[in-house]
């Protein structure tokens, strides 16, 4: 019994559900190497919005290189480190963040469609609602992960950065679940 009531839909579904478990891995690996380079702090502020582009002018990097500047990170560990420097754990962070974003659309819209169209059966339905409650969650998560370095801690706590990569898993399995039995 097919889980996809119109069998039109059902290679671009299989597509769909491919793209995201392939972005899903990525944003993993991009996340694992954002926090070997330890640029996971370079962006002290949550910009749902106005954080999709990165800073375009001197201007914009001197404010965000000083923001930066007033964490304890910066101050105990990195106080010696140039705007070029700044830049390259910034670009890091930034990708991250932007795959982030880009997995939340890539999620949403055709999910959007797909229930709008009644190519689900309701069992799929709440099994993608339930992933996309995760992903919604993993956001939180990672911006409860960074604010835990931006006061006190010179990196971020460790509790919070393994619930972070726990809920991306949570996500790839579910997704790879999703895939073998649709």
């Amino acid at each position: 019994l097919s889980m996809i009531k119109n069998e039109k839909y059902y290679n671009l579904f299989s597509f769909w559900i491919l793209g995201l478990i392939t972005l899903v891995c990525i944003i993993i690996i991009v996340g694992g190497l954002t926090r070997l380079t330890d640029s996971g702090l370079s962006i002290t502020k949550w910009e749902i919005f106005r954080g999709i582009l990165p800073p375009l002018n001197s201007m914009q990097w001197e404010k965000y290189f000083s923001e930066y500047k007033s964490i304890p990170q910066f101050i105990y560990l990195n106080s010696s480190m140039t705007l070029q420097e700044f830049k390259f754990i910034y670009y890091w962070e930034y990708f991250h963040r932007l795959l982030g974003r880009i997995i939340g659309l890539f999620f949403f819209i055709p999910f959007i469609f797909f229930v709008y169209k009644k190519i689900l059966n309701n069992h799929l339905t709440l099994n993608l609602v339930s992933v996309s409650l995760l992903i919604l969650l993993q956001g939180f998560l990672g911006w409860y992960m960074v604010r835990s370095g931006l006061t006190e801690n010179v990196s971020v706590s460790h509790y919070r950065l393994s619930i972070h990569l726990l809920t991306a898993f949570f996500i790839l399995s579910s997704l790879f679940w999703i895939f073998i039995n649709h």
